[in-house]
């Protein structure tokens, strides 16, 4: 959901801190934040839970195999899992989480000066309000634009501590190269046998992240910390922060809660990824939900290809018994389609099916 410093791909309304309106006693919850459309059926079976995949075996040649069965199976069953032993040092996940907890504990008017600008999404505030009657998230959140480092927008990034920005790059790179990891695992899986349908396409694409705020809520069953949706990327890889689980995946006609495992990413397939794997490895959506008394801190990175690139379903995946079943579009174009509209289940991916 990266911004380039010469297209603009959309932008946001500025909306109320709902850090900020959480300090007040709530009764009743303000009117613009009550989601009673929200209302779903939840499991509560602790056995149904998204896959585990472990990166050593996947990275072991004894063990390779049955552990990419395991992760073709949760790609296409799930579009989600939890990925351990990822080779992220735990103590750059430990600072990491330190700088992030420390800027949404910095006063409302020191946020603000990293605030969104008009026509742009990057920076404090809040993504998909496109309108003033729309209902709204119990969240606050930070975006920034992270790779290629050329198109970060130098209002934000860099004017950040010390502390903070070198923590954000060094994840940044260690998650960028986890991601290619990934990818390269998936194509394998997949059967795909040229690199330029895969790898290529995400290996100089756009990264951003999304540092998520959930403040508590007295009344929690009112009120949708993130609205269901699938991610428009190609591959998400999530950060629990604290320990305040929150994150929902939807899967047949149930919400399963996701309980991270400690230090785990939560890996996600996106909408982009559906079209190049042509619907084998699904987006799912899925939502945040929120605490009646405990915040909940995450950090989303989002891959993309180039901005100025195009996608579609991989040549090596299709045959006259596998028709492609999306058009192929840029990447640009699809971004600012995406976030023009408030989230809403998958129904934009829709726009490109054959």
């Amino acid at each position: 959901m990266e911004v380039a410093n010469a297209i603009e791909l959309g932008r946001s309304l500025q909306v109320p801190s709902v850090q900020e309106i959480a300090k007040e006693t709530l009764a009743p919850i303000p009117s613009r934040y009550v989601r009673f459309d929200q209302k779903c059926l939840v499991s509560d079976s602790d056995s149904l839970q998204v896959p585990v995949i472990d990166m050593n075996m996947l990275l072991d040649c004894e063990l390779m195999n049955s552990e990419l069965r395991k992760l073709h199976q949760a790609c296409k069953e799930w579009g989600f899992f939890q990925l351990i032993n990822h080779g992220v040092s735990n103590s750059l996940l430990e600072r990491l989480k330190t700088e992030i907890g420390g800027f949404f504990r910095l006063p409302l008017e020191e946020k603000k000066k990293f605030g969104q600008l008009d026509g742009d999404i990057e920076g404090y505030g809040q993504l998909f309000v496109v309108s003033e009657e729309q209902k709204l998230d119990w969240a606050d959140m930070l975006y920034l634009g992270t790779r290629p480092a050329h198109l970060r927008k130098p209002h934000l990034l860099p004017q950040f501590s010390p502390s903070f920005r070198d923590a954000v790059l060094a994840y940044s790179e260690e998650v960028q190269s986890l991601s290619m990891k990934i990818l390269k695992l998936m194509a394998k899986a997949l059967g795909i046998l040229d690199p330029a349908d895969m790898e290529v396409l995400f290996e100089e694409g756009l990264q951003g992240m999304r540092m998520n705020y959930y403040p508590p809520c007295p009344q929690p069953d009112q009120v949708v910390g993130l609205t269901p949706h699938s991610d428009a990327d190609g591959l998400t890889i999530l950060l629990q922060l604290n320990e305040t689980d929150g994150l929902q995946v939807r899967k047949d006609g149930l919400w399963i809660p996701v309980k991270p495992l400690p230090s785990a990413f939560i890996v996600n397939i996106g909408d982009i990824l559906e079209v190049v794997t042509n619907g084998t490895y699904p987006s799912i959506e899925h939502r945040g939900v929120v605490d009646s008394v405990k915040e909940r801190l995450s950090i989303a990175t989002f891959l993309h290809p180039k901005i100025d690139g195009e996608f579609g379903p991989a040549p090596s995946l299709l045959s006259p018994q596998n028709p492609p079943k999306f058009r192929r579009v840029g990447t640009a174009e699809f971004l600012k389609g995406y976030l023009a509209q408030k989230l809403s289940g998958k129904c934009y991916l829709d726009t490109l099916r054959m």
